[in-house]
C-alpha cells in the first residue's frame, strides 16, 4: 500500500506558528540588537544593586488574548523573582493559564535598563525557562509540549516607577500579552 502525503494515517497538528514566523523572527532580532545595546549602555554605567541581590514580588492581574476562545480563562499570576548586581535574575511564577489549568514556569532572565537614553526608566527584561501546566486536552497549545512541561521564553517591556515600583507587559508567543506589577524589597 502505498501512502501519500494526503491521506497518511498519522494524525497532523495544524501548524499554527507557521504564519507567524516572521513576526516571531522579527521580535527575536529585535530583542537580540536592543539587548547588544544595552549591553553598552551597561559596561559605561552599572546600576546600583545591591552585590547579594534584589527580590522583587510580581503580580499580574490581567491577560489579553489576541484571538478570543470561549475556552479561555481568566488568568492571573503571581512571582517572586531575584535579581543580581550583573542584571541576571532567576525567579519562579504561579499561575492560572488561559484554560483554568494551575501552571507554573522557572526562568533564568536578563535585565536591560536605561536602553533608551531618551526614556530612562524604559527597560527590556528577557526571560528562559520551564513551563508547566498546559496539560490534556489543552497540551498543543503552546509549542514543544511534552507531558505538560516545554520550554519558553518570554520578552518584556516595562517603566521603572522608582527604586520600588515598576510595571511591565510580557509577550506570550502569538497568544497574548500580561500585565504586570512588580514590587522590589
Amino acid at each position: 500500500m502505498k501512502i501519500s502525503p494526503l491521506t497518511s494515517p498519522l494524525p497532523t497538528r495544524p501548524l499554527l506558528f507557521r504564519p507567524f514566523r516572521p513576526l516571531l523572527a522579527g521580535c527575536i532580532w529585535v530583542t537580540v540588537l536592543l539587548g547588544g545595546q544595552a549591553a553598552q549602555a551597561q559596561a559605561q554605567e552599572v546600576p546600583k544593586v545591591a552585590s547579594e541581590g534584589v527580590w522583587q514580588l510580581s503580580i499580574s492581574p490581567y491577560t489579553d488574548h489576541f484571538r478570543h476562545s470561549p475556552d479561555h480563562k481568566s488568568v492571573w499570576a503571581v512571582g517572586l523573582e531575584r535579581g543580581f548586581a550583573d542584571n541576571t535574575l532567576v525567579g519562579a511564577f504561579g499561575f492560572s493559564n488561559s484554560f483554568g489549568q494551575p501552571s507554573a514556569y522557572l526562568y533564568y532572565g536578563w535585565l536591560f535598563p536605561k536602553v533608551f537614553p531618551a526614556a530612562p526608566a524604559l527597560y527590556i527584561k528577557v526571560t528562559a525557562g520551564l513551563l508547566y501546566g498546559y496539560v490534556s486536552p489543552f497540551d498543543d497549545k503552546v509549542p514543544l509540549n511534552y507531558n505538560g512541561f516545554s520550554p519558553a521564553i518570554i520578552p518584556a517591556l516595562g517603566w521603572q516607577f522608582d527604586d520600588k515600583w515598576s510595571a511591565q507587559v510580557n509577550l506570550l508567543g502569538t497568544a497574548a500579552v500580561m500585565f504586570m506589577v512588580n514590587r522590589k524589597f
